[in-house]
């Protein structure tokens, strides 16, 4: 065979590989995205801890209610609810309000206000308070995308600290359809992408 026809039969092996390799991935792509999505989603059986731990960030109020529920469940003697500054008041006690509005006591929570502008920060910001109150066992319960970067930003935050992710069901978000709105496809891109910059160290 000459080199002509060696680098021609290359090529079409080449081809033929891109295309067996399209071909199965738009066969799979369902079971693809729905791999995608669950990769974002950490959400480990609660178990009784010294405290309950809310990100900040849920317009929606799932999070809070998330909490509400398991120191109602008796998993923890409260929630520690953690929020940025908010127009005049502070994101902890509007959600912390939003919950009461929905019927859960305000023994169950304790606001914890912070001024984080980032994941990164609110978790280190969190690990000193945990310090402070010698709290070494938590469930940290934010919005189901958003648990597998929280649980790592959390775990070098505060290496002693003994925790497990709780996820909060989101509006737009569900692994097994996040690709079928807009909202779900948003949230997916955005947080793939903090998740890379989080595994560059950023």
């Amino acid at each position: 065979m000459s080199r002509r026809h060696g680098c021609l039969w290359g090529l079409l092996s080449a081809l033929a590989l891109l295309c067996c390799v399209v071909l199965i991935g738009f066969l799979l792509r369902t079971q693809i995205l729905i791999g995608l999505g669950n990769f974002l989603v950490s959400n480990e059986a609660p178990q009784k801890v010294d405290a309950i731990v809310t990100l900040a960030g849920d317009d929606f109020g799932a999070r809070i209610l998330t909490a509400a529920g398991l120191v109602r469940a008796g998993y923890a003697p409260y929630a520690l609810i953690s929020g940025n500054p908010y127009l005049l008041t502070n994101q902890a006690d509007e959600t912390i309000a939003f919950a009461e509005a929905h019927g859960f006591p305000p023994s169950y929570f304790q606001p914890f206000r912070c001024d984080a502008i980032s994941t990164l920060d609110e978790t280190e910001d969190i690990a000193r308070e945990l310090k402070r109150r010698r709290i070494h066992k938590i469930l940290l319960v934010t919005s189901n995308y958003h648990t597998h970067r929280a649980g790592i930003l959390m775990k070098k935050a505060a290496p002693w600290l003994e925790f497990r992710t709780v996820a909060a069901p989101d509006r737009y978000f569900t692994p097994a359809g996040w690709w079928k709105n807009r909202g779900g496809k948003r949230t997916f891109l955005l947080e793939w992408m903090k998740t890379v910059s989080t595994w560059l160290g950023n």
